[in-house]
């Protein structure tokens, strides 16, 4: 079977970047902008807006800078307007060479916000193309609100693409404006068009109001469509976009007539840095590259995957450069415990095994977080053994902190029952510890992970007297992995997290 190559038009940087509260720096634009066309492979990205503001405009000058050197301009888009030339000069002035012109796709939006006739509307966009191939600015088209407008406006939507028909540009964007779509509308209005305009390039763009987005690209697939329009980790407006990462999957999985570019290992590498540079969390169930998609949670799975993968299905975790977990709480039974076992390099008696398996249970009742890290100590704890204490011990500190000066630690560390002490300073308390125990590693040269994430939490609803747990994310040799701290305290919580991490390794 021959297949049809969908272009997939990334647009984090422009329209993802409307996710409330978030605002990409110009060197996080070029990072992600290299990282989506050189790793990911994507065909186009939306970067930006024009005459948005300067730190727009320094933000697309750098990007278009690198485009040049590596031969990627006609790869990189940037959204315009149809206001008498000056979002062309604008494009010029950064080095930008393809726009974005959006213009409008429903009468209701023409006549109540431009309070013009189509005519006029339709004079000022061909003005506005012809003033880009003067400049040698490659043209594609938005049709704002184009779904409504098929709804409400059908006849002026042909009127448009009738008049588009004629004109120098490259492809034709429809969006789901609102995110108002259904499937069945998406490839009723996506084949009408499509069959009728044969030889015009069009982009369908969803939205996820109602939870739909994904349904909706594949529709329009089926419909006939050239190229999608999709964010990392679904960011946008409101409800967002339709996310990267299960376009990807489902296309690959789904839709054999249709080839992509797209190299779906790169997904979730991608995701966490677009997680890291806006504070945006990623919902632990999110699929593809939410925490708990491949984390086997029933016991029954965790037996089931040990004989002959019965609950394995298509989406497997190493296609996405991740890997399979168990997690451990009320729900576990022996095979969950035994695959994390599996991953410490530890095997249990049948009768100790049921023993620790009971204690996690009765820690899952209690709503307790249980971590593979745990399973050392609760090994110890539960079968009175040695074989897990503690060689690094926290044996005690001091934590200074005043007005204009700078925290400092004094920290007492007692390693295979020697006593170390060290002083040092730091930005915080915990960095002033860490700063301590880091110099105590050296003068035994021993190396310390590297701490890569730090999460902070409280009941909700809590007062300045609650528990905190503290949630820490270290690398070793190549290898994550977490442990967590409890205390009312937030530093004496990371400390204790810490000393967890410290036996871990």
């Amino acid at each position: 079977m021959k297949k049809r190559t969908i272009e997939i038009m990334d647009t984090t940087l422009r329209d993802g970047e409307q996710t409330s509260g978030v605002s990409f720096s110009a060197a996080e634009k070029l990072t992600i902008a290299q990282l989506l066309l050189d790793e990911l492979n994507v065909d186009r990205i939306e970067i930006a807006s024009a005459r948005v503001s300067e730190g727009e405009f320094q933000g697309v000058k750098g990007i278009m800078s690198w485009a040049h050197e590596k031969g990627y301009s006609n790869r990189i888009e940037v959204l315009t307007f149809v206001d008498g030339g000056l979002s062309i000069e604008w494009m010029n002035n950064t080095g930008a060479k393809v726009q974005n012109l959006l213009t409008k796709g429903s009468l209701n939006h023409l006549i109540h916000q431009l309070k013009k006739t189509p005519e006029q509307h339709f004079s000022e966009i061909a003005a506005c193309i012809a003033l880009a191939q003067e400049n040698g600015i490659e043209t594609n088209v938005y049709l704002e609100d184009w779904s409504n407008g098929m709804r409400n406006s059908p006849d002026y939507v042909f009127q448009y693409l009738d008049f588009i028909a004629t004109q120098p540009i490259k492809r034709v964007l429809l969006p789901d404006t609102l995110g108002v779509l259904i499937p069945e509308h998406t490839f009723e209005y996506l084949s009408k068009i499509v069959e009728k305009y044969p030889s015009i390039h069009f982009d369908f763009h969803a939205h996820n109001d109602y939870d739909l987005s994904i349904a909706n690209v594949m529709q329009a697939l089926k419909a006939g469509v050239h190229g999608l329009h999709v964010t990392v980790n679904g960011m946008g407006e409101r409800a967002g976009n339709a996310p990267l990462e299960s376009t990807v999957a489902v296309i690959n999985d789904f839709m054999p007539d249709i080839a992509i570019n797209v190299k779906e290992s790169s997904l979730y590498k991608v995701s966490k840095l677009v997680e890291a540079f806006t504070g945006y969390r990623i919902p632990a169930n999110k699929p593809i590259v939410g925490d708990n998609v491949f984390t086997q949670t029933a016991g029954i799975h965790a037996d089931g995957d040990n004989k002959n993968n019965l609950y394995f299905n298509d989406l497997l975790p190493e296609r996405f450069g991740r890997k399979r977990q168990y997690a451990l709480g009320k729900t576990s039974v022996k095979a969950n415990i035994e695959k994390n076992l599996q991953e410490l390099g530890l095997k249990l008696n049948q009768e100790d095994l049921k023993l620790v398996t009971q204690r996690i249970i009765e820690l899952g009742d209690k709503k307790e977080t249980v971590t593979k890290e745990d399973l050392p100590y609760i090994i110890s704890d539960v079968l009175h053994s040695k074989i897990f204490e503690e060689k690094i011990v926290v044996e005690s500190y001091i934590l200074s902190h005043a007005k204009g000066m700078r925290p400092s630690t004094t920290l007492s560390l007692k390693i295979d029952g020697e006593l170390i002490e060290e002083h040092a300073q730091g930005d915080g308390q915990f960095d002033a510890f860490m700063n301590a125990l880091g110099k105590i590693y050296q003068s035994k040269n021993l190396s310390l992970p590297k701490l890569i994430d730090y999460a902070v939490r409280i009941p909700p609803g809590s007062s300045s007297d609650a528990l905190c747990e503290t949630v820490i994310t270290w690398t070793n040799n190549g290898k994550e992995f977490k442990t967590r701290g409890l205390d009312s305290d937030q530093t004496v919580a990371a400390i204790v997290a810490t000393q967890k991490m410290l036996n871990v390794v």
